[in-house]
């Protein structure tokens, strides 16, 4: 049986991690990947999660000597996370797609046929209806708390721009939940 010591804190762990002990780097994984997952999830679809939560990982341990300490190590790595998210649609090729407020883009998934049981659909399922600009927008803004200068600036787009797609986002979104 092995002997653990005291609990560390992130500013040790990533201290060791920097200088090269992978336990210390487990330490933090496992203390964070189920928020980044979440965060996944929400931003790239379930489908994504789990691969992009890896490349989260993979590019921290890449970078880690790049964190200064300013702020959290959680702060850091969900910052991290979200450019991660943001970069996978662009690195996968697709091009990008730019939200139509007209009602077929907003209607282009076809809702499953609800069950007698079924009491409303679940926010994620509804989240990820969105079309991608717009998902992206309401994730930021109403889920993660961003401003909409902040989501302009980490999408490309302007403020005016963020605030409308996440008022069409939310009108979609109140249109799923009620089918």
């Amino acid at each position: 049986m092995a002997i653990m010591g005291p609990p560390t804190t992130d500013a040790e762990d990533v201290a060791l991690a920097t200088a090269g002990d992978t336990g210390a780097f487990e330490r933090l994984y496992r203390r964070h990947a189920p928020r980044i997952n979440a965060l996944c999830r929400r931003m790239v679809g379930p489908g994504l999660a789990e691969d992009t939560t890896q490349d989260v990982f993979i590019r921290a341990w890449e970078k880690l000597e790049l964190f200064e300490g300013k702020s959290a190590f959680g702060t850091w790595l969900y910052r991290l996370a979200i450019n991660v998210c943001l970069a996978r649609r662009t690195r996968a090729g697709k091009r990008r797609e730019r939200f139509r407020r007209d009602e077929i883009a907003l209607e282009r998934a076809e809702s499953p046929p609800r069950r007698h049981m079924d009491h409303g659909m679940d926010l994620d399922r509804a989240i990820e209806r969105l079309p991608y600009r717009a998902r992206q927008v309401f994730v930021l803004h109403d889920v993660e708390g961003y401003k909409h200068r902040e989501i302009g600036e980490l999408l490309g787009i302007s403020a005016g721009t963020s605030k409308s797609q996440l008022h069409e986002a939310r009108m979609a979104l109140r249109g799923h939940l009620r089918a």
